[in-house]
């Protein structure tokens, strides 16, 4: 018996989220559930292993309400789609036997996909970067082919300034603290704006958008990109750079591999080297404002409890400013540049 959601009273949405809520939308859905069901790790959305009977079991991704609109998860859907129908190895939503990718269940909306097995790639090995620069090449090829029109681009400098006033105005910045971030977030503002001048004219482009080593599994010699819930327009660094870590002549030779790879699919433009710390500065304080943005959600002070306290602000200047210092140095250099 479907579950009656109507006269439930909640303090956040998810927490109608019930276990049978779930598997009676799955059940709706077209799927002969068989009653398991395990809770997977994602804060953003709410994920699960849903158990079928005689069949493999699936995931099913409800999506955070009022997040993104159903155009623009339909988008995420499309790009996923055409890119396995590229022959690119991305896990896709299924098809649902209505024919669309997107399930409503009561006010939650959903997608299931094939579940998938495998560990991150180890991106100090030089081939394993060669082979995902082959991915990305033919991701941002496909990529290019047409806009979003109802997901967002990056917009670094706004996208500095407007997570900082929410975090400064949201009252999150200790009292003791904020004469040191209010005069550091000024030469964070000034050193990206000298970067992304330094970058020039770049071209932007439909991607995967959080293309960090999470999102990538490897089992034997495949590898599947996972979890396209943050794509949208942007330069095709951004794809890369999470993918980097080390000293900056480690980073330059891990950035030669991948464009090795990369090239043989498309062409690069090396001035977006200049991008990659203006893009760690904006997602080191996006991700901040992001916390302080679900902290309504229970689940943000049960999983953060650190978020809310002094100590996390002064590591996260102390971060900032190193921050500042890498900035203020020339981009990553690639092997055989001087």
């Amino acid at each position: 018996m479907p579950t009656d959601l109507s006269e439930t009273a909640s303090s956040h949405p998810y927490d109608l989220l019930s276990p049978d809520v779930i598997l009676d939308a799955i059940e709706a859905a077209g799927f002969d559930v068989s009653g398991r069901l395990f809770a997977l790790n994602s804060y953003e959305n709410r994920v699960y292993q849903v158990g079928l009977e005689d069949q493999p079991p699936v995931i099913a991704k409800f999506y955070r309400p009022g997040r993104w609109s159903d155009a623009a998860i339909l988008e995420e859907h499309e790009f996923s789609l055409a890119l396995v129908e590229a022959g690119v190895p991305v896990v896709a939503p299924l098809v649902l036997p209505d024919g669309q990718s997107l399930g409503h269940y009561h006010n939650f909306r959903f997608a299931v996909f094939p579940q998938r097995g495998g560990q991150a790639p180890d991106t100090s090995v030089a081939d394993t970067l060669y082979r995902l620069g082959q991915w990305l090449g033919q991701i941002h090829n496909l990529g290019e082919l047409k806009n979003f029109e109802h997901r967002p681009a990056f917009d670094l400098l706004n996208g500095l300034e407007q997570n900082h006033l929410s975090l400064r105005e949201g009252g999150w910045i200790p009292d003791d603290l904020k004469p040191a971030w209010d005069s550091l977030i000024p030469d964070l503002m000034t050193a990206c704006r000298a970067r992304i001048s330094e970058a020039g004219d770049v071209k932007t482009l439909r991607i995967h958008g959080d293309c960090h080593a999470g999102n990538i599994l490897c089992r034997d010699d495949s590898m599947l990109f996972v979890d396209l819930d943050d794509c949208r327009t942007g330069p095709a660094v951004q794809d890369m750079w999470l993918l980097l870590n080390g000293e900056p002549a480690e980073r330059g030779a891990q950035l030669g591999e991948l464009l090795e790879g990369y090239e043989m699919f498309r062409d690069f433009n090396r001035r977006e080297r200049h991008l990659i710390e203006p893009l760690r500065c904006y997602r080191q304080i996006a991700h901040c404002a992001w916390l302080a943005r679900r902290w309504e959600d229970p689940a943000f002070p049960r999983f953060f409890p650190w978020f809310a306290q002094p100590r996390f602000w002064s590591d996260q200047i102390l971060s900032l400013r190193e921050q500042l210092a890498d900035l203020q140095q020339p981009a990553i250099s690639l092997p055989g540049q001087f």
